[in-house]
């Protein structure tokens, strides 16, 4: 925190660009405490607070443009890597997919707000061909919320953020040893939770060839598609006879199954 004001108070604006660019392009580097820092060094006048605001806004619409670029040319590729990258791979696509589904391009408003969802958006609106004016005016208005936000609270608190600043400085390097074993935890817990499903969802697994070999055969089992429809949109192929059940049509299609036959289901 110490090392933050200092490159606050010798790069001043290039270092909010810089850091906010950082992170909107995916960096695990913090934007709001460096907000919150340059709030607090505003108030005494060392930096203009409009400058702070539209430079992040510049820096976070620079960022998101290259990701909604990314998306409208790769598609579900960007979408999945983003993903293979999240803690919780298994609910980032579709979590982002219903939400933007359920909200449309209004949704991107919100998306600095929701964990997650603030770099998935931008390849996501590119992917399902949002127009790019309507991308970066609403992603422009999220950007001045989110930066307005931290900035504010920057100032609001500044005897606060000056009280914090100078307790870690005094904690040194006991204060990161903290934060880095309580992260570190919190990760091993998640990999040994999807870990875990992912062993239990192989001894229940069926290729696609075995399927088809099964089909061949005379079989006769019953497909379920279970993609979202966002999913269904980015890749409108299908298995021949699936049947479709998203999360509103499940219980519907779920009673229609017969009991007697082999039931597979697929999704993304």
């Amino acid at each position: 925190m110490h090392e933050m004001t200092g490159l606050l108070e010798a790069y001043g604006l290039a270092f909010v660009f810089v850091n906010v660019f950082l992170v909107q392009a995916g960096a695990p580097v913090p934007a709001v405490p460096a907000l919150m820092v340059a709030g607090a060094l505003s108030k005494g006048g060392a930096i203009s607070m409009p400058a702070i605001i539209a430079v992040a806004v510049i820096a976070s619409l620079l960022a998101d443009s290259l990701w909604y670029e990314l998306g409208r040319r790769y598609g579900t590729r960007v979408l999945r890597l983003l993903c293979r990258m999240s803690i919780a791979p298994d609910t980032c696509a579709r979590q982002t997919e219903d939400r933007f589904l359920r909200w449309g391009a209004p949704s991107l408003v919100f998306a600095k707000f929701i964990p997650g969802f603030a770099l998935v958006a931008p390849p996501l609106a590119g992917a399902l061909r949002v127009g790019f004016a309507s991308f970066l005016f609403y992603s422009a208005i999220s950007a001045a919320l989110w930066a307005l936000l931290a900035v504010g609270a920057g100032m609001l608190f500044a005897r606060q953020v000056d009280w914090a600043l100078a307790t870690l400085e005094q904690m040194g390097m006991d204060s990161l040893l903290v934060l880095a074993v309580g992260l570190t935890l919190f990760i091993a817990y998640k990999l040994w939770a999807r870990n875990r499903l992912i062993r239990h969802l192989r001894m229940t697994r069926i290729s696609a060839a075995e399927l088809n070999r099964m089909t061949e055969q005379g079989l006769a089992p019953v497909v379920v598609d279970v993609r979202s429809k966002g999913a269904r949109a980015f890749d409108p192929r299908r298995i021949p006879g699936a049947l479709l059940a998203d999360i509103e049509s499940m219980d519907q299609v779920l009673a229609q199954l017969p009991r007697n036959r082999d039931i597979i289901l697929y999704c993304t």
